[in-house]
């Protein structure tokens, strides 16, 4: 019963994903995405470990 609750909110969302088509202009072949990733993942990175510390230093003080 678990395996059906899983998988029948993968099957409407993949449904749905297929609806969407290329876009204005079409798809461009080899065009690499203009996204800017630096900034934000290494802030992103740089707060999980703060907080993974945090939390390790927090367990070992309870001990």
């Amino acid at each position: 019963m678990r395996f059906f609750f899983l998988v029948l909110p993968l099957l409407l969302v993949s449904s749905a994903l297929l609806a969407q088509g290329p876009g204005p202009g079409g798809p461009v072949p080899n065009q690499p995405t203009a996204v800017p990733i630096d900034g934000g993942a290494g802030l992103l990175l740089a707060a999980g470990a703060a907080y993974g510390l945090k939390r390790l230093r927090q367990h070992r003080a309870r001990k």
